[in-house]
């Protein structure tokens, strides 16, 4: 007897589905075909024990199990499931009361026949709505994900015995229902880190709510203990809430990571990541035999915190620099390719020296101008490049810190930066790849941010005088246009112009030259 089950493969954020044949002939054996990995062979142990736990077994007959299609790499154990109901219905031990072809079955068995998660749920979801597919039958640690796509029945389950009796006895299943609605927007007014929090540094605020307002990437530079963690740790908090759309989209990457068993269902706060200094590049960007997602495209959407940026190590910086321009970023093998999205906004933070002080004479440690050099060269113009704000944190006095009274709160704050962000939407409604200030390219600041002479005349004798580079230029000009979103402006002024002049420390004379 001939049967057919189907189940679905992730590759990047897309699924495939795969079709399970089980053929069952004369002879003995079991034969898996179809390209299976080394976790998807050794599945007949956890089939075999998992069914006889249950009453069942694979009996001692020639069972040719096809993977199609076949010439397409399968991996991980959440096959399992699948394979097992199709034993069961080609050797006839159970019935279809419910028809087989209606529905995607995934899950991991355990001996006892009990399931274990699986990665990449709503990904698999989502293709099996676009195909037509009645159901979806899957481990009830991911029923939550998988139920945010509408249109398709989601049945979470705990063991492989109420798959056995929903087909062959037609016992119903429970349905998983998600109220996306009421997911979606449940924790959005409370952030669990807040810049009401923050004692002091009411500079340091203003700068990281115009980078959020324009998804600037920023770079905080100030000894230790100046508060520059605790700053990053916030800016997620200020960033406008997620759109549903957004939202689906990060989901999808987690899931595909499998890191949203702990909290299941939709992703509703921007992720933010912070690796330690020792990564590799594959972490960091994605990678591996079989590619999955790094630590830019886990930030999508949301903050990449990259803390004492000297101490990454220089080839790891350098892959950022095309998925910061492009983002997106595509991990090339021999016989496929695959492309993660990587839009994030990047925080890095870093000590102005190795001792880290500056030029101050009462530092309990200072550095000479050679290892200071060093220690700054350690970042590439190119990279620098990449980055619109660079702020110097001091520390705070005690005063401030004694202060019982509490700061200007996150959602405060998070309303002005959306304000900005609507502005900027409308604005380029017209160009496809950009939505707000950050992404402009040359031809939207020649057309959004024209200067008056007044206004002209500063940027050119501040140039001048504090020695600015060359690329400071436009990003001056991008980061000006966020400051007058931020007042509802129409034009850039000569105030938002000197603003945005102060936020290029590393352009000067006396850091990088």
């Amino acid at each position: 007897m001939l049967t057919k089950v189907f189940g679905s493969a992730v590759f990047g954020v897309e699924a495939t589905t795969i079709t399970v044949e089980v053929n069952v002939d004369k002879g003995i054996g079991y034969h898996l075909v179809g390209l299976p990995d080394n976790a998807i062979r050794e599945s007949n142990y956890r089939i075999a024990a998992a069914l006889q736990n249950n009453g069942y077994k694979i009996p001692g007959k020639k069972l040719i199990l096809n993977m199609s299609p076949a010439d397409l790499r399968k991996e991980g154990s959440a096959y399992d499931l699948t394979l097992a109901m199709g034993v069961l219905i080609a050797t006839e031990q159970i019935q279809e009361k419910n028809p087989l072809s209606e529905y995607i079955i995934m899950g991991e068995l355990s001996l006892d026949g009990n399931l274990q998660p699986i990665r990449g749920a709503l990904p698999i979801s989502l293709k099996a709505k676009e195909e037509g597919y009645k159901g979806f039958i899957l481990p009830k640690q991911n029923a939550k994900e998988a139920a945010i796509v509408e249109g398709i029945e989601v049945y979470g389950i705990e063991n492989i015995r109420e798959v056995i009796d929903f087909f062959n006895e037609g016992i119903p299943l429970e349905q998983t229902i998600v109220d996306i609605e009421a997911e979606f927007y449940d924790q959005l007014e409370h952030p669990e880190f807040d810049f009401a929090d923050v004692k002091g540094q009411e500079s340091i605020k203003r700068c990281m709510e115009i980078a959020a307002a324009g998804g600037h990437n920023i770079i905080l530079i100030g000894p230790p203990g100046s508060g520059k963690t605790m700053l990053a740790k916030r800016l997620p908090s200020i960033l406008p809430p997620m759109t549903l759309q957004e939202s689906l989209e990060t989901t999808k990457i987690h899931s595909v990571a499998g890191r949203t068993m702990e909290k299941a269902g939709v992703m509703t706060s921007r992720p933010f990541r912070s690796p330690h200094h020792t990564i590799s590049d594959v972490a960091l960007v994605g990678g591996g035999q079989y590619p999955q997602p790094g630590e830019i495209s886990l930030a999508h959407n949301g903050v990449l915190f990259l803390d004492e940026l000297p101490e990454f190590k220089r080839g790891v910086l350098e892959v950022m620099r095309q998925p910061l321009e492009d983002r997106d970023v595509t991990i090339s093998r021999a016989k496929f390719t695959v492309t993660y999205p990587s839009s994030f906004m990047l925080v890095a933070s870093m000590n102005p020296s190795p001792g880290g002080y500056f030029n101050d004479p009462d530092a309990p440690v200072m550095s000479s101008p050679a290892e200071m050099q060093r220690y700054l060269s350690k970042i590439s113009g190119p990279l620098l490049d990449r980055i619109d704000i660079h702020i110097e944190v001091t520390p705070v006095p005690f005063e401030k810190l004694s202060d019982e009274r509490r700061g200007e709160s996150s959602i405060i704050i998070r309303e002005r930066v959306t304000n900005a962000r609507k502005l900027q939407s409308a604005r380029f409604t017209e160009f496809e790849k950009v939505h707000y200030n950050a992404q402009m390219g040359v031809k939207q600041i020649r057309q959004f941010c024209k200067l008056d002479e007044a206004s002209l005349q500063l940027l050119k004798t501040a140039m001048e005088r504090l020695n600015l580079s060359a690329r400071a230029y436009d990003r001056i000009l991008k980061v000006s246009r966020t400051i007058a979103d931020l007042e509802a402006a129409p034009d850039i002024t000569g105030n938002h112009i000197s603003e945005a002049i102060q936020y290029r420390s590393l352009d000067r004379d006396g850091w990088f030259g």
